[in-house]
């Protein structure tokens, strides 16, 4: 053996915190002159930084302290692969041809695998599938945007300006710039089925029927088992987080988890949607459960035939929408009469969203289709006369995937920057959080920042800083650039 093989030594540590928390690891290999750490999400390749020192014994020292330093925030030594990657639990994909007429739809685009995740808003459409890609599209179908995630897409949510996608990984990824950057983790030992998220809190709904939430600084909140399993359904608003799993829904107190309500259901609920003061779920017995945000009385029930995938409303609450697993979509009223069941043409819709007479819909053979969901169209439609549908492809669009690198500027040009807002990051205990320096801002305020690119000491310039609705901490907006 060399003398310059003797001196490599490797340090590899896990850290494995309990109720909610954190499962990573941290490795330190030295050898020679060079200290290399890989760090991540255990069952993960994760990331690794090189870096020299002028000597093999300072590089050993430096090695010390990156140890120490993980040791006290309670990382452990550890024997790599004794701990696995994440369980991922997806929907099992039954989906048969419905023998209904067809709806009329407008277009579809082709995203080339099943797809969860979608979230219609005034600028566009934006829809996420199993391959983890998040595509951008305007309300006529044009394809404006590509991103790509590491894992299958869970679902899409917006929390006010922000756009979040969760993602088979275990992550929660900012959508709302130029490019993803983690937001939340979540505990290795949690089995992600669906996630909301409300004025920066995030819900999470898991395979073993429990209900979680993680503040804005990703820091564990509460957890409740729940009454039943496989928890799909998650709805999070002031005050409160809605939850369905095969027994039925139930309602917690939105700062600290205390039960409020819990109504039974016809059947296993598999999705649910939410309006100001309802909340409705979708059961595998083909009922829509449309209850009361108060006290979980319900208001009416809407019978389809078959497993109800999804469900959404208008605005309105006129109108109640439901797609089934065997590729049926529905529409009612508001007192439960069925007004049409049409066949969707691209399979069982996994999610659905209604804005301005048209319901969009993501589904098991990975289309996001527009449907006319408007009165004289449906009526064309069930008398035979169908509009020309554009058929959309993804073509040319590269992904812009998740990164830790961010644009550096010289601070002169970034404090001379018009709007730009500098925030710094700092050490606390064993947590690296971020405070606004430019004047004007309460100093005493945490900032909602990318996990990713926190490093204690670091400036940034933001576009924007925006105080949460319930105060207590700011939420960046816009571009991010590291100052140098």
């Amino acid at each position: 053996m060399s003398a310059h093989a003797a001196t490599a030594s490797s340090t590899y540590l896990e850290l494995s915190e309990d109720g909610g928390g954190s499962h990573k690891f941290y490795e330190v290999v030295c050898d020679g002159t060079e200290m290399t750490i890989t760090f991540g999400r255990i069952g993960e390749q994760g990331q690794t930084r090189t870096t020299s020192y002028a000597t093999a014994q300072k590089a050993q020292a430096e090695a010390a302290k990156k140890i120490g330093a993980k040791v006290r925030k309670g990382y452990a030594p550890a024997v790599r692969g004794l701990r696995k990657r994440r369980a991922v639990t997806r929907r099992e994909i039954v989906s048969s041809r419905s023998t209904a007429e067809q709806a009329p739809m407008l277009w579809r685009f082709r995203s080339g695998a099943p797809a969860f995740g979608i979230f219609v808003d005034e600028d566009g459409v934006w829809v996420g599938n199993q391959a983890g890609d998040v595509f951008t599209l305007a309300h006529g179908g044009e394809v404006r945007g590509r991103f790509g995630l590491p894992d299958g897409v869970k679902c899409i949510v917006a929390d006010d300006f922000w756009i979040y996608a969760g993602c088979d990984d275990g992550r929660v990824y900012d959508l709302s710039g130029k490019v993803p950057h983690v937001a939340y983790e979540i505990a290795e030992d949690v089995d992600i089925f669906w996630l909301d998220i409300h004025d920066g809190v995030l819900g999470v709904s898991d395979a073993r029927g429990g209900v979680t939430t993680v503040d804005h600084e990703d820091e564990f909140q509460w957890r409740r088992g729940g009454n039943g399993t496989h928890a799909w359904m998650v709805r999070c608003d002031d005050n409160g987080v809605y939850h369905g799993d095969s027994y039925g829904v139930a309602m917690y107190g939105a700062r600290d988890g205390a039960p409020r309500w819990t109504t039974p259901t016809q059947g296993q609920v598999l999705f649910g949607w939410q309006e100001p003061d309802e909340v409705f779920a979708g059961t595998s017995r083909g009922w829509v459960h449309r209850l009361a945000k108060a006290d979980g009385s319900e208001r009416a029930r809407y019978r389809c035939d078959a497993s109800v995938f999804s469900c959404a409303t208008s605005p309105d609450g006129r109108y109640v929408f439901a797609g089934d697993n065997h590729s049926s979509v529905y529409c009612f009223a508001a007192d439960g009469t069925r007004l049409w069941k049409l066949a969707t043409g691209c399979g069982s819709a996994y999610s659905m969203q209604y804005r301005d007479e048209r319901l969009y819909l993501v589904t098991t053979d990975g289309s996001l289709a527009c449907i006319d969901a408007g009165e004289t169209a449906i009526r064309e439609a069930r008398a035979g006369r169908l509009p020309d549908t554009a058929d959309i492809k993804a073509t040319g669009w590269e992904r812009v995937v998740p990164t830790q690198v961010v644009e550096a500027v010289d601070v002169s040009v970034g404090l001379a920057a018009p709007g730009g807002i500098v925030v710094e990051c700092y050490q606390e205990g064993a947590r690296t959080r971020v405070r606004v320096v430019s004047p004007g801002f309460d100093p005493n305020w945490h900032v909602q920042f990318p996990k990713g690119i926190r490093t204690p000491g670091a400036r940034y310039l933001v576009t924007e800083l925006h105080p949460a609705n319930r105060g207590g901490f700011y939420r960046a907006r816009g571009e991010i650039k590291r100052l140098r």
